[in-house]
């Protein structure tokens, strides 16, 4: 669907912020329908100048310091944005689609949930590395954001966000450099689990002359990073108290597959469990001497129960402005029940074959690690068709039987063949006429959020049925 390859589309990108550089970011540049060309992939704000820094590191995260490829003859016209004020139903496909209502929706009810519990928002961007959607979430609220590699918040400093916790342990020299040169354009925080962790930050930070906040990361059940026991908690405490360009600022205390159990009553346990954990570490910190202010973790599927227990301070949540087929396969009965506004739009590119279509999204325009997509129909997932496999660059629809009920469906490799198939991918003895014909548009709400927006360049906002805007994906592919 894009116009250039990865690489120079990022570097595009992450030189260009798509709005001005601001600690207190306007929503009005994220939500107008911009003048702007259809060839651009910025929104309607005019850009400030990134700081040389920021700039710097954004030219060598991206690339730009390499002569671009050619990716067509230049005679060749290539597939640019959709123009603003296009039909959504014209938009070209596989394109990645946000109706910019919803997403607002769920942005202010997470927020409004989160604010009623006492309690800071600090919003994923792993979930979408778009800073235009944090812009959104700052202007209701959030203190700050998350990112996961260093890499990735590259872009968001550079589009003028101010505070940054890479909620993650960074090993190696230059992803250590460049965070530590990141410190000191704006505030910036990082994990730690291991004593040589923290020697190599406190080494970088004094070359870069910047201050760096450091969270010690605690396993409360995940079993994949953090330190489990208070001793080891403390040892660490001792080593960044020592260097005063670190900051000890508190505990990560996330639990990420509770944010997939399936029950409520399973997700408030796990909840509970970790926020035990994490408020006897906090306690057992402050009891030896060291500041703990700050409890950040939780996510889009245990918030409300992370609200409960009373323990964190912070919560980390992302997909909640999306929502994905995984997600949704959660129950939930609170407040905090999010709707789906993130969709992969696709076209019926054949009908050949008896009892089924064939759409021009495949495994190169979705993650399926979490399950198929679901068709989505009317506001809903559909009652009628169900996307019954994918291959690299085709998914297949068929109808489902009268018995069989919307399910999300396991996922399975089918050897040779490389492509993936649903438990409900059997043909159905309806009639094809139910079936979409030939250009027929559809959507699909995606498995998983995440990795999806890893592989579109750009995100087609969409409003009343018409392209509303084309935010850039700036932190696409920067995974280092």
């Amino acid at each position: 669907m894009t116009s250039t390859t990865a690489s120079s589309a990022s570097s595009e990108l992450a030189l260009s912020p798509a709005s001005s550089a601001s600690s207190a970011p306007s929503a009005s540049s994220a939500s107008s329908a911009s003048s702007a060309s259809s060839a651009s992939y910025a929104s309607s704000a005019t850009p400030a100048p990134a700081t040389s820094a920021s700039s710097s590191l954004a030219a060598k995260a991206s690339g730009t310091n390499t002569q671009p490829v050619p990716v067509n003859p230049p005679h060749i016209s290539l597939l640019e944005a959709p123009e603003i004020g296009t039909a959504s139903a014209a938009i070209e496909t596989p394109a990645l689609v946000l109706d910019l209502d919803i997403a607002r929706r769920n942005i202010e009810r997470m927020q409004r949930a989160t604010s009623a519990a006492g309690v800071k928002l600090r919003p994923h961007a792993k979930a979408h590395k778009c800073p235009d959607i944090s812009r959104l979430q700052l202007a209701e609220g959030a203190v700050g954001i998350c990112c996961q590699k260093v890499s990735e918040a590259i872009p968001f400093v550079a589009a003028g966000i101010r505070d940054i916790h890479i909620s993650n342990e960074v090993v190696g020299a230059q992803k250590v450099r460049q965070l530590a040169e990141l410190a000191s354009e704006v505030r910036m925080s990082v994990c730690v689990d291991d004593p040589m962790q923290i020697d190599a930050l406190a080494v970088a930070t004094v070359v870069a002359g910047s201050t760096l906040g450091v969270f010690i990361d605690i396993d409360v059940g995940q079993h994949r990073c953090g330190v489990s026991t208070l001793e080891q908690a403390v040892a660490l405490a001792k080593l960044i108290v020592a260097h005063p360009q670190l900051e000890l600022r508190g505990i990560q205390a996330y639990h990420g597959s509770n944010q997939h159990q399936r029950s409520p009553e399973e997700r408030n346990r796990t909840a509970g469990h970790a926020a035990k954990i994490a408020g006897e570490m906090a306690q057992g910190l402050r009891a030896a001497g060291f500041p703990c202010d700050t409890i950040t973790g939780g996510g889009t599927g245990s918030a409300e129960f992370d609200f409960a227990h009373g323990v964190y301070t912070e919560i980390q949540a992302g997909s909640y402005v999306f929502m994905d087929a995984d997600y949704a396969s959660n129950i939930y009965t609170g407040e905090l029940t999010f709707e789906h506004s993130l969709f992969i739009a696709s076209t019926v590119m054949s009908v050949a074959v008896q009892g089924q279509v064939v759409v021009d999204a495949g495994l190169k325009s979705m993650s399926v690690d979490s399950g198929l997509p679901w068709i989505w129909e009317q506001g809903q997932r559909s009652i009628a068709l169900t996307y019954a496999g994918a291959s690299d660059e085709h998914g297949v629809v068929r109808p489902l039987n009268a018995e069989q009920a919307p399910s999300t469906g396991s996922t399975e490799p089918t050897g040779s063949s490389g492509s993936t198939t649903s438990s409900a991918s059997a043909p159905a003895s309806v009639d094809d006429r139910s079936l979409p014909p030939l250009g027929t548009q559809i959507l699909l709400a995606p498995g998983h959020c995440d990795p999806t927006f890893n592989l579109y360049d750009r995100l087609i906002v969409v409003q009343d049925e018409r392209v509303a805007d084309v935010w850039p994906i700036a932190a696409r592919g920067m995974s280092w």
